[in-house]
């Protein structure tokens, strides 16, 4: 039998509306800092991209300019997380590095889209109106919007990360799977190092137009997770970019990098929701799969606020009451793709500050946790499918 190897976070990268950068966030969720928007797509809430010089880590601006806003964010932490590792601009290990991406359908041209529907109303012909304006106004794509793959292209040209690449889409299940197989190849020896991660443009209005129809987004008054309940439910969209590098112990000490923190568990699984407590199975069945837990420990969830998942994933929560948790949705609002990888960031993070991040709950489901951590769990259930969990732990 093969003995799996160890699998280390030595790097990460994060751009959100908090700010960019690791002390940035820190202090940030140190001082229960909340950056929305509740004006510009009223009555939706948005959690918009802190301010942020892309230059800094896409020095050409013809780069630049071919990208839409969810590529550049994307882009940016990749840089980051690549500096984090100490591995920006090393050819030789940037030459093998995998990348794992997690990508939503990309961003559609709005202006166009508006110009199509408004041309249809005048015109009468139809049909072939539409037909004409299909073939000649679109991006010649399936999506009839940018490719998922573009964001993984893009840091290949962009930082020269030029390994093996993989681009997942699913919404939050996507996120949950890319740090998985990362994981799994790392742990085979199929790969020695790889860069992990995903990136949401949550400012669009194509994006709140389709969460809509779900009854998805959250509007009127920003109130954090778990105040929202039946009467508030959903979830405000959030701006970020999370990449992680995770790399083979022996990959690291060879290079003599400082990791964050072991990954040692990914695991998912995708409930049939159709019956009430589904989620509450689902993640049930996926708490023993990790294996080694103690009894005291710590958890951060990027809970939604959409109603009924989220009440289900309480009831689960609320059958470990000896661990502290936190929920990344109120900071950072939801971030979808990305919204894993960033519960899988804040643990690595609080592991290597040796500590847990206060509450930043009104309602006292979030509880004070002193002392250094020594495990964190992460968890994931996608507001519409998916489910998953993963534990980060100290280096011994």
């Amino acid at each position: 039998m093969i003995q799996r190897k160890e699998v280390w976070i030595t790097g990460i990268g994060i751009v959100s509306s908090l700010g960019e950068g690791l002390d940035t966030h820190w202090d940030a969720l140190n001082a229960k800092r909340v950056n929305i928007d509740d004006k510009r797509f009223a009555p939706y809430i948005v959690h918009p991209l802190a301010p942020v010089s892309f230059d800094v880590q896409i020095p050409k601006k013809g780069d630049q300019r071919q990208m839409e806003a969810w590529q550049r964010i994307g882009t940016y932490a990749a840089g980051l997380a690549l500096d984090s590792a100490g591995v920006k601009g090393n050819k030789e290990v940037l030459g093998r590095m995998d990348m794992i991406v997690a990508a939503g359908g990309g961003e559609r041209d709005i202006v166009v889209d508006l110009s199509i529907l408004n041309g249809y109303l005048k015109d009468n012909s139809g049909p072939v109106f539409l037909n004409e304006r299909l073939m000649n106004d679109l991006r010649p794509t399936l999506f009839l919007a940018q490719l998922s793959n573009l964001l993984a292209g893009n840091i290949a040209i962009v930082h020269g990360v030029s390994g093996t690449s993989r681009t997942f889409m699913g919404e939050e299940a996507s996120g949950i799977d890319a740090a998985r197989i990362a994981l799994a190849r790392i742990e085979s020896g199929q790969s020695d190092i790889a860069l992990v991660g995903a990136a949401q443009n949550g400012e669009r209005s194509d994006l709140l137009i389709l969460f809509e129809f779900g009854d998805f987004n959250l509007t009127g008054q920003y109130v954090p997770v778990w105040a929202r309940g039946k009467e508030n439910s959903g979830f405000a969209l959030g701006s970020a970019g999370v990449f992680l590098v995770m790399e083979s112990k022996e990959h690291a000490q060879a290079r003599g990098a400082k990791p964050f923190a072991r990954l040692n568990k990914v695991v998912s699984n995708l409930a049939q929701r159709k019956q009430p407590g589904a989620v509450t199975k689902s993640l049930e069945a996926l708490w023993p799969k990790l294996g080694g837990l103690t009894d005291n420990g710590n958890l951060i969830t990027g809970a939604t606020g959409v109603e009924a998942v989220t009440a289900e994933e309480k009831a689960f929560l609320r059958q470990r009451p000896g661990f502290a948790v936190r929920s990344t949705g109120t900071a950072f609002g939801h971030t979808m793709e990305a919204q894993f990888p960033l519960g899988l960031a804040l643990a690595a993070l609080s592991i290597s500050r040796g500590a847990l991040f206060p509450p930043n709950d009104p309602t006292g489901f979030e509880v004070e946790k002193s002392g250094a951590p020594t495990q964190i769990v992460v968890v994931g259930a996608g507001h519409w499918q998916g489910e998953g969990m993963a534990l980060v732990e100290t280096i011994n």
